[in-house]
């Protein structure tokens, strides 16, 4: 299966997820949990990712609230969650490797969130091609 990538300026921007305009992406699984990570925009901005403090499993977040950090060469920057739930798993892998966010930022997701109003809060993100013209406009 090819996964489609928008070009937007100098990031990436995947096809089949919602974005918020701090950058993070979410994708709807057909369990009906949702992965969250952050987009080839914000990895290219904060540079190579030194790490990541992974949140807590069982953690409940409300939509942009803050989920976790990541700690750049640059920068600590906050990631926020996208959709309110319960935090059900995390990306061990980033621990000890958190520049695979740098290699492929919609592949390393961060956490994955149980959501609690899914239909509703989807509404307030950005599909693919509104994301890709937010970043055209910045």
């Amino acid at each position: 299966m090819v996964i489609a990538m928008i070009e937007a300026g100098e990031s990436k921007v995947k096809e089949g997820l919602y974005y918020t305009k701090d950058h993070e992406w979410a994708q709807i699984m057909e369990d009906g949990t949702v992965l969250v990570g952050i987009s080839d925009y914000a990895q290219k901005e904060l540079g190579d990712l030194a790490y990541v403090e992974l949140p807590e499993v069982g953690k409940e977040v409300s939509k942009g609230d803050v989920l976790c950090e990541v700690e750049s060469v640059k920068a600590v920057s906050e990631v926020y969650a996208p959709v309110s739930g319960e935090v059900i798993e995390v990306n061990e892998e980033l621990e000890d490797a958190p520049e695979k966010i740098n290699e492929d930022p919609y592949d390393a997701w961060i956490a994955k969130i149980k959501p609690k109003n899914l239909e509703e809060e989807l509404e307030d993100l950005m599909t693919a091609e509104k994301y890709a013209e937010y970043l055209e406009s910045l």
